[in-house]
């Protein structure tokens, strides 16, 4: 009995010290916890660009592609993708490829590629490290977008930020530790964003960009004065009906969120103060932009910093000005042309400032989306959906800057070097937060929930590393 009591002991703090397992203060459930080991980075923005960016017309260049434009895809690149899950990638386009309409480009020390749609993003290359063989298990935008946010194709799982908030906790107390912002969200609704079984007080908060950060967060004003006690009265209240409710997440989350509610009204108003930044950091975010889409997009960047900056956790930043997104079934440049515009200054802007502050060496910024296109054409000048393989790029939070890692064939079609699945990047994010991927796990309905999937499934991409 004194061995079997020993061994639990040493189980029960392995838990507490992974900051899993213990139990939580119901008015303070997102207490800073203690990582695994020494965290790289504290903070994440991930930029995610609804629809699915093309590789090769942005960051991917393909020179085999230009001199095949107008051909059928080479025999072997077909055989290759049909021998794979990937094979559907093929459907639903015609047997021609498509070249770039866009120049292309070497920029900073590494010489990096990177095509004329984003000629101020070109000029931070140095702090950028792209993967361009990342592979998605479904060609369809909700299902490929649930994988990128939870880990799995099936709506109803925990998002990365959540998980981020679960593991970690937060930085400050004053304001919520993860938070979406977007004019409309992504493909597949708030599935991808939410805190699925975890429980509720690890769900995202929105902030606007413009006007009051939160509506409705202000009392009238014949009702401040009276405000605390008020609070007092029904935090007394619920504490005292959950009181015969233990393990009722919501209720802790409701109690959770007044007080949080409270401690922002201060706080979130000065967040949102984007006035307060100087004009020439505001001219540089495209503030002063002549379209309102780069506007908005820049409004949304400086926030991202601003809030991480007051230490905030984890902040999920979408790009969907409209219906459509990057998805360019058709004449790929009227789409791809105008988004990579609304978005380039204000990224750029955004890597930057974060570099000159000191706060791109604990701030991971992530830019991807569910997936990207095809290099054969698509009904008049677009590319379909592809999941074989596609581009995204991470900056700063301990990522070594100025590399390519992995490589898709010579025209851009399928992931053949180093081919990574969507669970490798999410372990990878996580060890750069201080999480180790497997330990980082949630029990619902009997099952070990985790990220990154069944424990052992997932690997790190040790590439990434400084």
């Amino acid at each position: 009995m004194g061995f079997g009591g020993v061994a639990l002991q040493a189980l029960l703090q392995q838990e507490a010290l992974a900051g899993r397992g213990r139990a939580m203060d119901p008015l303070l459930p997102v207490a800073p916890r203690i990582p695994d080991f020494p965290a790289r980075a504290k903070s994440v923005i991930f930029l995610y660009m609804v629809g699915g960016p093309s590789q090769m017309d942005t960051f991917d260049y393909k020179p085999t592609l230009q001199k095949l434009h107008g051909q059928k895809l080479p025999d072997s690149i077909r055989q290759s993708i049909l021998a794979t899950k990937q094979a559907n990638v093929l459907h639903g386009c015609k047997d021609e490829i498509l070249g770039s309409p866009y120049q292309w480009k070497q920029y900073g020390q590494s010489g990096m590629w990177v095509s004329e749609l984003f000629p101020k993003v070109a000029e931070q290359v140095d702090q950028l490290c792209f993967i361009h063989s990342m592979q998605a298990d479904s060609n369809n935008h909700a299902p490929a977008s649930y994988q990128m946010h939870t880990g799995d194709i099936r709506a109803g799982k925990a998002s990365l930020g959540s998980w981020t908030t679960y593991g970690l906790g937060t930085l400050n107390h004053n304001l919520p530790s993860y938070v979406v912002l977007y004019d409309a969200g992504p493909l597949g609704g708030a599935a991808n964003y939410g805190n699925g079984f975890l429980p509720a007080a690890f769900q995202p908060t929105r902030l606007r960009d413009k006007g009051v950060p939160v509506l409705d967060l202000m009392p009238p004003e014949e009702f401040a004065t009276g405000q605390r006690a008020s609070l007092d009265l029904l935090q007394k209240l619920n504490l005292d009906h959950r009181r015969d409710r233990p393990g009722l997440t919501e209720l802790d989350a409701r109690v959770a969120s007044y007080e949080l509610a409270y401690r922002m009204q201060s706080s979130a108003m000065e967040v949102g103060g984007l006035e307060k930044e100087s004009p020439a950091l505001q001219r540089d975010y495209g503030l002063e932009h002549e379209e309102e889409r780069t506007r908005n997009f820049g409004r949304k960047c400086l926030m991202a910093r601003r809030l991480v900056e007051r230490g905030v956790r984890f902040v999920q930043l979408y790009d969907m000005p409209d219906k459509d997104g990057w998805d360019a079934h058709a004449k790929l440049a009227d789409n791809h042309t105008p988004r990579a515009r609304w978005t380039d200054q204000p990224i750029a802007a955004l890597l930057k400032d974060l570099k000159q502050s000191g706060m791109l060496d604990e701030t991971l910024v992530i830019w991807a989306s569910e997936f990207g296109r095809t290099p054969i054409m698509q009904g008049d000048g677009g590319r379909n959906h592809n999941a074989a393989g596609f581009t995204i790029w991470m900056a700063g939070g301990g990522v070594k800057p100025g590399q390519r890692i992995g490589a898709t064939d010579e025209v851009g079609y399928q992931a053949i070097e180093r081919p990574l699945p969507v669970h490798d990047l999410h372990a990878t994010i996580l060890q750069l937060l201080g999480l180790n991927h497997s330990s980082l796990f949630f029990d619902s309905n009997g099952r070990q929930e985790r990220l990154t999937g069944v424990a052992g499934q997932a690997e790190i991409i040790k590439e990434v590393f400084v």
